[in-house]
């Protein structure tokens, strides 16, 4: 049976042609074979991305960051590419190291790493560290001497949908004083690092921390720390249910503010994940359930909070593709499968009303889904399939 999307001029605004494309027809022979909720990725769209990201930046050195798609096969896609990967953990470590990545095409800009992860990533050679605390510099002189290490600085996040400022990250002052903290344990302080927060619209956040790392920077020179590292993190963003800036103008500007501001030669690290494999990816869901409740009418899915959109509770909305009926457009309040009223998606969705049993499409669903699905209340965890 083939199976009827009714595409709407917002949906081709949010994800490329071919990705849909490919998306339908997979569907069309695999769905009744295939068990819904699964997460569809484009390897093409992917490699899209990987070919654009960087490239306006000189001297740069991407590494894809893990946490936002850990699976097999989109790591596997990766490393055959030759990508290098920002890791955050001992399973991230582990997945790297079954693949023989060299640790070379390895850093970790987590600011606080376990025990088992640090004498993990330096039995390994693991080379480049993030911190920022006194605590953290002991814990690396002990454990990874003599590595290469960069201060977290914080920059502000205003504009990003997932802001990262509060848990991580230290000023100007307290930047200078661990740099020069390592330096005395013995570490090899290279630089700094900084993230303008996950899904950045705001393209002056670049602009605004280029000049505070560029403080810092002089600050440690004068104290005889001559840095040779700037990671500017991640925070590319993509379309979710509107336009976004796009990663050539983001990246021409942070390169003219760079030439300005920097030594020439200077290494520069991008840590993308979203922006690698978010628009890649179109979770497959299905229509298990409507009710009216409150004059609200409700449409349920079986995959939700807890089974791969837990972003939505941080203000990520999603663009929906739905299965053709003859239904009217209404506004849903949509929720996961779950029995908790924690699962609840979004609410006031505009969506042509779908036959229970109809599938439904989440769009631009390849970062931070998988990655953060648990298996709470007895869902699978959904299955990544790439094509």
């Amino acid at each position: 049976m083939t199976r009827i999307f009714k595409i709407e001029p917002h949906h081709r605004k949010i994800i490329t042609k071919p990705t849909l494309l490919k998306a339908l027809l997979y569907i069309d022979k695999k769905v009744g074979k295939v068990k819904t909720p699964f997460l569809l990725m484009d390897g093409e769209q992917i490699e899209k991305k990987v070919a654009v990201i960087g490239k306006n930046i000189n001297n740069s050195k991407v590494f894809y960051a893990i946490k936002a798609n850990p699976s097999i096969e989109v790591i596997k896609f990766l490393n055959r590419r030759r990508m290098n990967f920002e890791i955050a953990s001992e399973g991230e470590l582990e997945l790297l190291s079954s693949l023989k990545v060299s640790p070379k095409r390895i850093i970790t800009s987590n600011p606080v790493k376990s025990f088992r992860f640090l004498e993990m990533a330096a039995k390994y050679g693991v080379g480049y560290y993030a911190f920022d605390s006194r605590d953290e510099v002991e814990k690396m002189a002990a454990i990874v001497p003599g590595a290469m290490v960069y201060v977290r600085l914080s920059v502000p996040n205003e504009g990003s949908e997932w802001p990262l400022s509060r848990k991580f990250a230290v000023e100007m002052d307290q930047a200078l004083e661990l740099v020069l903290h390592a330096k005395d344990k013995g570490l090899d302080p290279v630089g700094l690092t900084f993230h303008v927060g996950s899904q950045c619209t705001n393209a002056a956040n670049w602009q605004t921390a280029l000049y505070k790392a560029k403080a810092l920077w002089d600050m440690a020179e004068k104290n005889g720390i001559r840095f040779r590292v700037l990671n500017i993190g991640g925070g590319y963003p993509i379309k979710y249910t509107k336009d976004v800036v796009n990663i050539e103008e983001i990246e021409k500007k942070v390169n003219g503010l760079i030439n300005e501001l920097f030594p020439r030669g200077i290494d520069i690290f991008i840590e993308p994940g979203r922006a690698v494999v978010g628009d890649a990816g179109i979770f497959v869901s299905r229509v298990i359930g409507k009710a009216r409740r409150a004059d609200e009418d409700w449409l349920y899915i079986d995959v939700g909070v807890f089974n791969g959109l837990m972003e939505s509770v941080g203000g990520i909305k999603y663009t929906y593709l739905v299965e053709e009926s003859e239904g009217r457009k209404k506004q849903w309040t949509v929720s996961g499968p779950s029995c908790d009223s924690f699962d609840v998606i979004d609410t006031n969705v505009t969506l042509h009303e779908p036959q229970v049993g109809s599938l439904i499409l989440v769009l631009s669903a390849g970062a931070y889904t998988v990655s953060y699905a648990s298996e709470f209340n007895g869902f699978s965890i959904p299955n990544t399939v790439l094509i």
